[in-house]
């Protein structure tokens, strides 16, 4: 049977247990379920009714939260013809081939987002098994291949996050810092629920999410609901 820290015990203590919340509530109450002494990220978790295997049930794509997640992700830019706009838009790191010879030569890995143009769509595809485990290819489909580089590295730095379900449909993503005043954390909240919903495909048949909780860094989960949920 796992064992719990004190602190968890007592932050335990204050979740109605089988009560599902209301997200206003819901905000406020894992707010006071931190126990950190630093600023713990808020995270808000899903069980899906979907198959993972089956393409039109893979759940991916991404999200530009109202307020960001408090965090700032380190942009490289890998490109020939698009630099002076990497580099304007506010990406930390700007190279071609060479930057990717760095990543291979010194296991360099000082950026947490790879954007990219087309053309070097051939030299990644090179380092799928570098990249790829890391989860730091480039995708279409999360706008990280495009020519719109100022559009994708400014979209990055106000915080849009990625996500993909898991061969368990389960989605997590962090959305705030324990930091943040409850409207922003609810307008960001609410913000992702809503996405969910709508990312509902049609072959799914009955429940699309099963569950859904919110939950600090090493807090217990404060299971919510919201319009659309079922």
């Amino acid at each position: 049977m796992k064992k719990y820290s004190k602190n968890y015990r007592k932050a335990l203590e204050l979740v109605e247990k089988g009560k599902v919340y209301e997200l206003s509530e819901a905000v406020k109450l894992v707010k006071q379920t931190s126990f950190t002494k630093f600023d713990a990220s808020v995270d808000v978790s899903f069980n899906l009714n979907v198959n993972p295997t089956l393409a039109d049930q893979l759940i991916r794509g991404t999200i530009t939260l109202p307020h960001g997640n408090g965090t700032t992700k380190r942009v490289l830019v890998v490109t020939n013809t698009k630099t002076d706009e990497a580099k304007e838009a506010g990406a930390d790191f700007v190279g071609g081939k060479d930057i990717l010879e760095k990543i291979q030569r010194e296991n360099w890995f000082g950026f947490d987002v790879i954007v990219a143009t087309p053309d070097m769509m051939g030299e990644l595809g090179k380092m799928g098994r570098l990249l790829g485990p890391k989860g730091l290819m480039p995708n279409p489909k999360t706008g990280t291949v495009t020519m719109d580089v100022k559009t994708a590295v400014t979209e990055i730095k106000k915080g849009k996050i990625a996500y993909r379900v898991d061969r368990d449909g389960n989605l997590a993503m962090p959305i705030a810092k324990v930091s943040f005043s409850d409207s922003d954390l609810l307008d960001n909240l609410s913000a992702v629920c809503d996405h969910i919903v709508r990312s509902r495909p049609s072959t799914v048949k009955g429940t699309f999410i099963v569950k859904a909780a919110i939950s600090t860094t090493m807090g217990p989960a404060v299971e919510i609901t919201f319009p659309g949920r079922n």
